[in-house]
């Protein structure tokens, strides 16, 4: 346990401390993350100040149009990450292919996958966004790695975590061995340790899902929802209120704080446009997936757990069902019936 007010920094040394092989090139990649989001944060927090709000005219690999946060965004990711000899390659949403290093770059032994501003949409009127990044080992020897070499399941990531650029610019991270939530002193410039070891409620009252999509929904969501719906009348016998801010960031620090589900499952509209799910697995669904897991939580597409899911290919979609351990259980429950 560490004491509330350790700095990133020191927290970062700390564990590296226990590891008698640690060479210092994890710390070192920790760092480089926690300085691209602090330039993140210092461009969020400006918005129409310096001209970064609206369209970039241009579509990601997807074929969803980008902002100029996305690709803005992406290059201060990449600028951070690739100078220190900590990483071999990168991939994220707004690339289609893997990063690879330039030739006079130093190598290091770990990839990143990243989504450099989830939500970037809700930058126009102000609501908050993130950063959302996974850390897992690169293959040794291998000078350029493949996206072949990216094709590992969410149970072999070293890392993972989120920044949230809010009222407030916070960082989340696992390592493996729980939750901790830092957040940013802009006096001082460090993220500054506020909660550790954090834990979501088993149950919950809160449910967070796009309604806008409930006529394409599979029956196992139909029913679901509608149980909530009926409140303490239905067989449920409780209320449940719904949120809903289309950024997974942000629904993801709601329920590691207070509880909750999140969803956005497979339906209908989505299969008929030959995707399975809408979210990415290797740079949102897995990492968040191992925050939840971390913090007590459960993770799964309606019918298996994420983080044992062997990617396919670099921008693969799935269905996401995450939060609160016994209503996802539930909700999983209601599709293996």
């Amino acid at each position: 346990m560490y004491q509330i007010g350790t700095t990133l920094t020191q927290y970062i040394i700390f564990e590296q401390r226990n590891h008698t092989d640690a060479t210092g090139e994890f710390t070192g990649l920790l760092n480089d993350i926690s300085t691209a989001c602090k330039k993140i944060a210092a461009l969020t927090s400006k918005g129409a100040l310096v001209g970064v709000l609206g369209a970039a005219g241009s579509e990601n690999v997807q074929g969803e149009e980008q902002k100029k946060m996305d690709i803005i965004t992406n290059d201060v990711f990449i600028e951070a990450l690739e100078n220190n000899g900590h990483v071999a390659a990168l991939a994220s949403e707004e690339m289609e292919a893997v990063y690879n290093l330039p030739a006079d770059k130093p190598r290091g032994p770990y990839m990143v996958t990243f989504d450099p501003l989830d939500g970037s949409s809700n930058m126009d009127v102000n609501v908050s966004v993130g950063t959302i990044f996974s850390i897992i080992k690169a293959p040794k020897g291998t000078e350029n790695p493949t996206a072949d070499d990216f094709m590992q399941p969410g149970t072999t990531q070293i890392a993972a975590g989120y920044c949230l650029y809010g009222p407030s610019t916070m960082m989340v991270i696992t390592t493996g061995k729980g939750v901790n939530m830092f957040t940013l002193d802009r006096d001082c410039g460090e993220f500054i340790l506020t909660r550790q070891d954090v834990q979501i409620p088993e149950d919950t009252e809160e449910f967070a899902i796009n309604t806008s999509n409930q006529r394409y929904w599979d029956a196992p969501v139909q029913r679901y929802i509608s149980e909530c719906l009926q409140g303490a009348e239905g067989p449920r016998g409780k209320n449940f209120n719904m949120r809903w801010v289309a950024s997974m960031v942000a629904e993801v620090h709601r329920i590691l704080m207070r509880g909750g589900i999140f969803m956005y499952p497979t339906d209908a509209k989505l299969r008929a446009s030959g995707k399975e799910g809408k979210l990415r697995l290797l740079y949102e669904a897995s990492p968040m997936s191992m925050l939840i897991e971390q913090a007590g939580g459960a993770s799964t597409t309606g019918r298996e757990r994420i983080m044992d899911i062997q990617p396919s290919e670099l921008h693969q979609r799935v269905p996401v069902v995450l939060g609160s351990k016994n209503e996802v259980e539930r909700l999983t429950a209601y599709h293996t019936e």
